[in-house]
């Protein structure tokens, strides 16, 4: 049963960041969940270069350190692996949304809709004699959450079931009951978007999760239906949601040398003794929050309220789940 693109982009990460050798193609589609395929059928070969060639390119494009070499000298076809040493940095140049996509793999590695394909992965690599490093993945710390109906959705689209939910758009007041068959589920722009055929619409349509309105009902029998083939999730999202108009601004105080991500996309700087002060447009209150929050201590928030006040609640929040005390925004 195939997996989703997410899935199967977190699942390459986590293989190749938990070994220090280069792997083939052939070792990579033997062992990442979603690259499975009959290496001796032209058609079904070609169509797992095409699949792996696009997800390189992804990768490289999130700032994913992928290296191209070979694991000895008498190696003729070209193994990868990502460098460790570059993506460990603690202060990795990306963009908040960048970031986000980055630290899928670190943050899913210990969902349980994702845990068991890439323990199957790992223990695939080990079984193949390749050395694992276990604590490859510790540390990494994305920005980046997972909405409620993430599991729900991705279960569903990798059994091929039909679903039900509430959804509400910004333009309407009252949520509209949705009938999907989900193809899979993908993150764009640091949000999670479900894409599947809407069959009240009778087309293929992409729904935000943080929309979603109450939980996701398991409608329709396992392998009701299937996808396109080749859907490319990402593209198709990219497509249907449009360009960000960033009209709010935010100011906040972020602590010098620090923050790196965050600074890419400042509009203006005022350098200070120990904190800079640093002017952010953004989309939405809830998402600048979500990604402020990421970066701890590092930031403060000093205005608009609504900015700051959805901080200080995320952190409060975290803190009732960890016994602590926050830190004021």
């Amino acid at each position: 049963m195939s997996r989703t693109r997410t899935e199967r982009l977190v699942n390459l990460v986590i293989c190749l960041l938990s070994t220090r050798r280069f792997l083939t193609a052939a070792q990579i589609a033997a062992t990442v969940p979603g690259y499975e395929h009959d290496p001796e059928d032209p058609k079904d070969h070609e169509a797992f270069q095409r699949k792996f060639e696009r997800d390189k390119s992804e990768l490289r494009e999130l700032g994913v350190p992928l290296e191209t070499g070979a694991a000895s000298a008498f190696d003729t076809e070209p193994g990868y692996r990502i460098a460790r040493r570059d993506y460990a940095l603690p202060d990795i140049p990306l963009a908040p949304d960048e970031a986000a996509a980055v630290g899928i793999a670190g943050r899913l590695w210990q969902h349980a809709g994702l845990a068991a394909a890439a323990s199957s992965g790992l223990a695939k690599l080990r079984a193949a004699g390749v050395d694992v490093d276990p604590q490859a993945t510790l540390g990494v710390e994305p920005i980046v959450r997972v909405d409620p109906t993430f599991a729900p959705l991705t279960a569903a689209a990798r059994d091929r079931r039909t679903v039900a939910f509430d959804y509400r758009v910004p333009e309407q007041d009252a949520a509209t009951s949705r009938r999907l068959q989900p193809w899979g589920v993908v993150c764009w722009r640091g949000r999670w978007y479900v894409v599947g055929h809407d069959l009240d619409r009778a087309a293929p349509r992409c729904f935000r999760l943080s929309r979603v309105v109450g939980g996701v009902r398991v409608t329709g029998r396992p392998g009701a239906y299937e996808p396109p083939r080749d859907l490319d999730l990402i593209s198709y999202v990219a497509r249907f949601s449009g360009p960000i108009e960033r009209t709010g601004r935010t100011t906040v105080l972020v602590r010098r040398g620090r923050a790196a991500g965050l600074r890419r996309w400042a509009q203006e700087t005022t350098p200070g003794a120990e904190f800079d002060r640093v002017v952010l447009r953004y989309a939405d209150v809830d998402f600048i929050a979500t990604q402020l929050v990421g970066y701890g201590p590092e930031v403060r928030v000093l205005e608009p309220p609504e900015v700051r006040e959805a901080v200080i609640q995320r952190l409060k929040e975290t803190a009732s789940r960890h016994d602590v005390t926050p830190v004021p925004a």
